[in-house]
């Protein structure tokens, strides 16, 4: 096929020898299967922010880090350099949460190369070396539901250990692989210490694989797992071998309202206090 725009530097710095096909266009990036050399591999070809349905939202970038203060002042700005900085940093997470999550053994498409914009990364293929169907493309038993569903928890695990929530985990960023499930489409990664919003998220797309299995295995609806898990992430508790319910209790005691309002009180005596000090000094 006729080689698109976006790829063409990759085929000049011989990175990439051949475009075979494109394999999908999803919300933020058109993917295709590449040859370079000998290997077959996909390209992931980053949409321009006019052109994603997918925007980036204050939940997703909070906490992610520029190391070049010029930068983080240009994206606080909004400038036009600010713009280009906050998508190339958009890009970059995807590449960085890859390397991180494959070194804690996430099951993960291993990233090969980045060079302008364009992400050359494991082709994941099923049991006929065919490229991988997600996992909304099955028709699953109960039982197969039930597997599943414990394995991408195991693996959410995993990835909360290494720092990590993916942000938009559903049945359509899994990949069926031949040697099992791939989780897939990582641009909007959290870093889960440093963003407020990470257990919302979390919990967000635990219920959103509950809600996929539980089509087919109706008790998986009544579970609670992402809860459970980051309740143990924030005692300090998790580790990617831990036994889990499912289940967490809630603790459903009355508010100490008169206590509370000492506590008030007393901060808002002191900050008065505070107040007619530095007046006084001023005088």
């Amino acid at each position: 096929m006729k080689i698109p725009k976006r790829i063409e530097p990759l085929v000049e710095e011989g990175l990439v020898d051949e475009v075979i096909c494109q394999l999908m266009s999803g919300k933020e990036a058109m993917v295709y299967v590449v040859r370079c050399g000998e290997a077959i591999c996909c390209a992931k070809v980053y949409k321009e922010a006019n052109a994603r349905s997918f925007r980036q939202s204050v939940d997703y970038t909070e906490g992610r880090r520029v190391k070049n203060s010029r930068r983080t002042r240009a994206m606080e700005k909004g400038t036009r350099y600010g713009r280009k900085a906050q998508e190339d940093a958009w890009r970059s997470v995807e590449v960085d949460s890859l390397c991180r999550l494959a070194a804690a053994g996430v099951r993960v498409p291993r990233p090969y190369n980045f060079f302008e914009g364009v992400l050359l990364m494991e082709l994941v293929t099923g049991a006929n070396g065919e490229a991988a169907p997600r996992l909304n493309d099955l028709a699953l038993t109960a039982e197969q539901a039930c597997a599943h569903h414990l394995t991408l928890i195991r693996q959410v695990v995993r990835m909360l250990c290494a720092g990590i929530v993916h942000g938009d985990l559903s049945e359509y960023n899994v990949l069926a692989g031949r040697d099992g499930l791939v989780i897939i489409d990582l641009p909007q990664a959290i870093d889960a210490a440093a963003n407020n919003n990470a257990r919302g998220i979390l919990v967000r797309d635990m219920d959103n694989l509950a809600a996929y299995f539980g089509r087919f295995a109706p008790e998986l609806l009544t579970t609670d797992y992402g809860r459970e898990i980051w309740s143990l992430y924030q005692s300090g508790k998790l580790h990617p071998d831990i036994t889990l319910t499912g289940r967490i209790e809630y603790h459903n005691k009355p508010v100490n309202i008169a206590g509370v309002m000492r506590v008030v009180n007393t901060v808002l005596k002191k900050e008065a206090a505070w107040q007619r000090y530095k007046l006084e000094m001023r005088g």
